[in-house]
């Protein structure tokens, strides 16, 4: 199973609202990189929940229980046959004990090279296993 983590702002659409909503279609994303990572999203991969704005920190988990789909208010396919703009269904899975921030990641060597830290715009990014051994550990996931 892969890892991805998904940047949301949580005046828009927070971890505790996913909770309470317990499922959620994942939609919204438009940049061509993001998507081709929203793409690769399978049924039962892991998904780190980023709340950006004021918070900038790792807060949750998530999981994808449905795969990558054709957005129905973006309807189309790309060149090979997949939908232009995908979403994803995610569910809630646990809060994040002590929320990781983006300054800690930043100021941890091991985060280097971590999209999260190199591409800052990116919405929808994957995670390395070492990494998310270190991020469910020190945000209590």
């Amino acid at each position: 199973m892969a890892i991805f983590l998904f940047k949301t702002e949580p005046s828009e659409y927070s971890y505790d609202m996913l909770a309470a909503d317990t499922r959620t279609m994942w939609t919204g994303v438009s940049n061509n990189t993001a998507l081709i990572h929203l793409r690769a999203c399978r049924k039962g991969d892991s998904v780190l929940m980023y709340h950006t704005g004021d918070e900038k920190a790792i807060v949750g988990v998530a999981k994808v229980v449905a795969a990558a789909i054709e957005d129905p208010s973006r309807p189309g396919l790309n060149g090979k046959g997949e939908p232009k703009f995908a979403v994803v269904e995610i569910m809630a899975v646990k809060k994040a004990k002590t929320p990781l921030t983006l300054a800690a990641i930043k100021a941890d060597a091991r985060f280097s090279k971590f999209p999260l830290v190199t591409q800052s715009r990116l919405s929808v990014m994957p995670v390395p296993a070492d990494l998310e051994k270190i991020v469910r550990q020190a945000a209590g996931l």
